[in-house]
């Protein structure tokens, strides 16, 4: 079982659901009326809830070169790896500011973020969170096993590019570089029984209606091989990051109004996810049209929420930690620049100003076991 054989016959291979999204992307198709469309299949499916969650970034460190990535190994930057009690710390910042829900971030680095570490991480949390996620370094089943025993829910893994020259080209050092190894991640992580799993392509990076396409056809492969678990989808454009990165490949508001759409008329029951790279415009404008899941008041650094372990600071030079020296108010490099600055409260309530119900837990562990 694995995508790599849809992906390599695209475009020739493709479903109904995947052929009615291709012509849902084309300009002549009125974007109004697809909207409608989207907002009614929205309703019928989700209500008009949302569920807002957060990332908690536990590292920065990282041992990929990737020409995109603020974390990037070949960055100088400030970098920090929370400990397990820093950890706990920024998590029950959040969960009193309502979140129920918090998706655990960290660059790759076995040295500094260990299989065992984020599985104390998970259990720590899971005693006042009931929903706990992680977007980490690819993993085997074996591996991702003992995190869902730990209460894990979810694992995200964005795909970045869906282009193999292009992904070789971006990933230049590091175990990020194997595109295949990573494509099939979603699949590894649905066989360790993860209930809720999450893709997503980073756009800017190549030609978006290619990146489309591919996300697309993975968005319909899993939600027919994975049945047993959700499925959600994101689409992250770039935003500036250390290492002065430019687009490559603009995909405008417009056309990314366009692509939320038809992704939710070809695959209603499929979980949307905007994040706070994009404006409080496209937000609130799309919050109705098709996204389920938002990300609110982030911070994208470790420690971004409490200021915690910034006594460890530091910088790191062939993989070793080489101590700095912090002038006031440095922090750790965040991956990117957030664009809604807003504060969790302020979305929650523009959305009940909207008609939307925020939702800050939208499940219960006892609903359902492993795998359901």
């Amino acid at each position: 079982m694995s995508f790599a054989p849809v992906l390599r016959d695209l475009p020739g291979r493709l479903s109904p659901a995947v052929r009615e999204f291709q012509r849902l992307m084309e300009p002549e198709v009125d974007l109004e009326k697809l909207a409608s469309r989207a907002q009614r299949l929205t309703r019928q499916y989700f209500g008009r809830t949302m569920r807002l969650f957060a990332p908690l970034y536990l590292s920065n460190e990282c041992v990929n070169i990737c020409q995109y990535c603020g974390f990037s190994r070949n960055n100088p930057i400030l970098r920090l790896t929370l400990t397990v009690d820093q950890v706990e710390a920024e998590a029950r910042h959040l969960a009193a500011e309502g979140f129920r829900s918090v998706l655990l971030v960290a660059g790759e680095h076995p040295k500094f973020v260990s299989g065992t570490y984020l599985a104390e991480c998970v259990r720590r949390l899971r005693r006042f969170l009931p929903s706990v996620a992680l977007e980490v370094g690819p993993l085997e089943v074996g591996d991702y096993e003992p995190l869902v025993a730990a209460g894990a829910e979810g694992l995200v893994v964005y795909q970045e590019t869906y282009d193999p020259a292009l992904y070789a080209e971006l990933h230049t050092a590091g175990p990020k570089k194997d595109f295949w190894w990573r494509l099939d991640c979603a699949e590894r992580a649905y066989r360790a029984g993860f209930r809720r799993i999450g893709i997503g392509a980073l756009f800017g990076l190549g030609p978006w209606r290619g990146e489309a396409l591919a996300l697309a056809a993975h968005v319909d492969y899993l939600m027919r091989r994975c049945w047993r678990a959700s499925v959600t989808v994101s689409m992250p454009r770039l935003r500036p990051a250390a290492g002065e990165f430019q687009p490559r490949a603009m995909l405008s508001d417009r056309d990314f109004t366009r692509l939320v759409c038809a992704l939710r008329v070809a695959f209603p029951q499929v979980g949307i996810v905007l994040s706070t790279r994009e404006s409080e415009r496209i937000r609130d404008g799309l919050a109705g049209l098709g996204v389920t899941m938002m990300s609110a008041g982030s911070a994208t650094e470790p420690g971004g929420y409490t200021g915690a372990g910034r006594d460890g600071l530091h910088r790191t030079e062939r993989g070793k930690a080489v101590p700095v020296i912090v002038s006031e108010g440095e922090f750790a490099t965040e991956q990117f620049e957030i664009s809604d600055e807003r504060s969790a409260a302020e979305v929650a309530e523009r959305l009940r100003q909207l008609g939307l119900d925020p939702v800050w837990k939208d499940w219960d562990a006892g609903l359902g076991g492993k795998g359901c």
